[in-house]
């Protein structure tokens, strides 16, 4: 099972979008699943505000988790991940229009050939299409910092 298709599944299982998102790279990240969950609990639904989208919090987490802190140099070491959440945020807003939970929610969207992993899987549902689209953005990245 791919990324995409574990980010889905735990959505359907009823685990938020953060959730969902963190523990579906929990191969690489170093995570459990349970710590995934744990970690992302307070995030669904922008963190129970209706702000950040939860999809994109779990996406950051996954990234600053792949992103280790250098002891040595922590500010460098901040300002790689925050650059690195800054370009993760501006795709998600150029696909979707905006990053806020509320706003997204108040858009209905089709999947199309801005999101082909979520159109390729037929995805119709709002938050599953966020989720499987933060993956791969998150997925994109990795491909282009390898």
């Amino acid at each position: 099972m791919d990324h995409f298709e574990k980010a889905n599944a735990y959505h359907k299982q009823g685990f938020n979008c953060c959730q969902s998102v963190l523990a579906a790279f929990s191969d690489i990240t170093g995570l459990t699943e349970q710590a995934s969950f744990d970690i992302g609990g307070g995030f669904g639904a922008g963190a129970g505000t209706g702000e950040l989208c939860g999809a994109i919090s779990g996406a950051v987490m996954t990234l600053g988790m792949l992103t280790p802190v250098d002891p040595a140099d922590p500010v460098g070491s901040k300002k790689r991940t925050v650059s690195l959440s800054k370009e993760l945020q501006k795709r998600f807003s150029e696909k979707f229009g905006a990053l806020r939970c509320q706003e997204l929610l108040q858009n209905k969207f089709t999947p199309d050939d801005t999101t082909p992993a979520a159109k390729a899987m037929g995805l119709t549902g709002h938050c599953d299409i966020m989720i499987v689209t933060a993956v791969e953005i998150v997925e994109e990245m990795l491909a282009e910092r390898a």
